[in-house]
Order: structure tokens, then sequence, then C-alpha cells
């Protein structure tokens, strides 16, 4: 009886330290809970037996259980690295027949070449559908969809207007008239030529297809004040690329200034003609609003604001997810769109998961239904973006606990051969 009660320790001690040397493997492994075993012993005994007197038959290992204790939190510069503080799992989907849902704390998620957002194991976030401003429609898991960060957003808009606050030096030369004006054209402006205008401004505008285009401004003083005229007079030329935008075909928007510096016309808006760009699209008409805040005064020549309101279609700029676990995508034209909320679940007895690696789990009977809901609410923990739960082995005492199961090992394995020693010496008596 001896080898065999002796049989289990060594089984027991074997089973233990296979679980703490596959902890000690995995204490790199990010969102890995570490092992522990529990022993029970053994006791046979007849209804006739003398309690007092029952040897126990050795010892059972009945369980292997994961500790969920917090792993550290280290920090990432990946926003879709994702550690969880508190309780809770990411709710993830894959497998074999690609809707098989498991839950993890690791993670360290990437994105795939389709932009799907998935662990390291190929299984997809999931996410609560959610309003255009965050709230959440429905936090069921057979609700959640696959997070997927789209690479544009909207329909490009062609410019339309141009606003402009600048302004221009009181005693900026007038061109000579010589350099502007023929007998054949009276006047005569030429945008390469910087003689023929005292300054200029750019910004970039856009067609119908969202083509980005150079809008330049060369502002021309043409004329001082005069007893009979008392007035500042400027031109300014408009160009799209090397395309002059002309009113009812005649070329240069012309500027009054009064005494005071203060601009007199034009008082609104002013309407090009449509144009069709180069750059491919419908034809465009662009307005030029030079507004109230353009002055003439002394001091340099400066732009105080340019705008346009034409944009591109937007291209993905960043990626942010906050505490709660909303994850937004910015984009180039200025969209922000939230995309869902990051699906997070529990149970009611952890430990009853069952194992599928890569510190993924699967539902089991002893662990109970997922309970599903937002990160930071009802018992769940909240979701820290840029970091990483590391694994929850502690390797000295894990080192520890290898050393006393190896001893543990030794002596069941000693019990053996005292017990063979004695069975010999049994075998070996003679009468």
């Amino acid at each position: 009886m001896s080898f065999f009660t002796s049989l289990t320790g060594l089984n027991g001690a074997q089973t233990e330290l296979a679980t703490l040397a596959n902890n000690i493997a995995n204490t790199g492994t990010n969102g890995f809970k570490k092992s522990r075993v529990a022993f029970g012993d053994i006791i046979a005994s007849s209804p006739l037996q003398n309690p007092a007197r029952v040897i126990g038959s050795g010892t059972a290992v009945l369980s292997v259980t994961q500790q969920f204790g917090q792993g550290a939190i280290e920090t990432s510069d990946n926003a879709l690295h994702m550690a969880i503080s508190g309780q809770g799992f990411f709710a993830v989907k894959g497998g074999s027949n690609g809707t098989q849902v498991a839950f993890t704390r690791n993670g360290a998620f990437g994105m795939t070449p389709d932009r799907f957002v998935v662990d390291t194991g190929g299984r997809r976030l999931q996410l609560f559908p959610t309003t255009t401003d965050g709230a959440i429609l429905s936090n069921q898991l057979g609700s959640t969809i696959d997070a997927k960060l789209p690479l544009t957003s909207g329909l490009p808009q062609a410019t339309s207007l141009i606003k402009v606050a600048a302004n221009l030096p009181s005693d900026a030369a007038v061109i000579p008239a010589k350099a502007i004006y023929t007998a054949a054209n009276p006047y005569v402006f030429d945008h390469t030529n910087g003689a023929t205008f005292n300054y200029s401004t750019s910004k970039t505008v856009y067609d119908s297809l969202g083509n980005p285009m150079a809008a330049t401004i060369y502002y021309t003083k043409t004329a001082a004040p005069t007893v009979a005229d008392p007035v500042h007079h400027w031109t300014a030329h408009v160009f799209v690329g090397d395309t002059e935008l002309t009113r009812a075909g005649v070329a240069g928007l012309p500027m009054d200034f009064d005494s005071a510096g203060v601009m007199t016309a034009p008082a609104a808006a002013v309407a090009f003609d449509a144009f069709t760009p180069t750059t491919g699209g419908d034809p465009v008409a662009i307005a030029i609003d030079h507004g109230t805040a353009t002055t003439q005064q002394s001091g340099a020549f400066n732009v105080l604001t340019m705008t346009q309101d034409g944009f591109a279609t937007g291209q993905l700029e960043s990626v942010s997810i906050n505490e709660s676990g909303t994850l937004q995508v910015s984009f180039s034209n200025g969209e922000v769109h939230v995309l869902g909320k990051v699906a997070l679940a529990y149970f009611a007895n952890p430990e009853g998961l069952k194992q599928i690696g890569n510190a993924n789990y699967v539902t089991a009977p002893l662990a109970g239904p997922p309970i599903t809901g937002e990160a930071g609410k009802n018992g769940l923990g909240g979701i820290m973006s840029g970091s990483l739960e590391r694994s929850n082995v502690d390797l000295t005492e894990e080192l520890v606990g290898l050393i006393s199961a190896q001893r543990n090992f030794q002596a069941n394995a000693k019990a053996i051969e005292t017990s063979s020693t004695l069975m010999s010496t049994i075998i070996n008596i003679r009468n």
C-alpha cells in the first residue's frame, strides 16, 4: 500500500512542478494569469473499520485553477493597446468558425490589412453599438460589432468661398504706370512678374473631387489719393493655379480705402466666374470676401486670417479610447466619429472558464454566463488606452514553490525507496 501512497505523492508533485514551470514560462505573456494546484487527501475506509486507525491512501489533485489577480500595468505608445484596471475581460470573436466569442485580458490589439482590430490570435475586438455621441444602444453580446477603423470619412466639398482679413501697408509704393499700362491693353498684370504687384498670399482650395489646388491673391496698389480722388486704389488678382479668375470675363478686383484706412469697396463678398479646374471635377465658382477687418494701415503686410470652406475626403489621423471604452477616430477634414464602446464582460466564477491558449478563455458551466457592461460601471474596471497588463506571475514566489515541489517529489521518491528496501528485507527472511 505504501508504494501506491507514495506514487500519488509523486504524481501530485509532478503536476505541481508542471504548473509552476508553465507559470514561469509565461512570465512575459501579456494578460497571463498564474495557476495554482489544489490537493486533497485520499481516505478509504469501511463501515466496520475503527475510525481512530484509518490511514490515508495518499493525495489527489483536486484542481488546477488560475488566479485572476491584477497584473502590473506598463505603458505603450500604441493607442490600440489596452489594459483593464479592475475586473473584466475584453470580448473577442474569431476561432475556426469565425463566430466563437472568447474573453481575454491580453489587450495587445493590432490591426489587420483590412483594418479590423484584432488580438494577437487574430480574433476581432467586439464593440457595443452606440449613438453618434457615444450612448450605448445595446450591451448584449449578441449585438456587438467588430471593431474596424475606417480609412476615410465624408465626401469632398469644392471651395465656394475664401475669406481674407489682411492689412495692406499704407506706404506701399504705387506700381508705375508704365509697368501696368500699355496702349494695347489698359491693364497688364503678370503674376510671374513681381514688378506688377506689391504683395501676395496663398491658400489651398479644393475641387469637387477633393483635389487640392493653390489659390493665390496678388495685391497691386494702382493709385495714391489725390485732391480730386482722396481714395487709395488697389486691385486684387485671384489665381487658382495658373488660371486667373474673372468677373463677367474681366480680370481684377478693385479695392478702395479711405484716408482712415477703412476699406470702402467692395462692401460684400464678390463672386467670380466658374472655371473648370485642371485637376478634374466639376466647374468651380469661388467668391472672395475681404470682410470688414481688411485695412490699409501703417506697418507691414499682414494676413490676419485666411480661410476657405472646401475640404477633401477626410483621411484617418488619430485613434483614441477613453476610460469608458469609447472608440473615437479623427480625420483630416475635422470630422470625429464614435465607432462604439469596447465590450467588457465578467463572470461570477472566472476560475471556471475554459482556457483555449493565448490568454483567451471561453465560457463553461462552472463560470456561469457572461455579464456584459460598460467599462467603469457595475463593477467592471476602467480601460487604460496605451497600456498593457503584464502577467501576474511573481517569479520569486514561483521559484520558491519550484524548490518546494522538487523537495516534495524527492521525499516521495525516498518513501518508495524505503518501502522497496523493507519489502526486500521481508522477502529475504529465512526460517
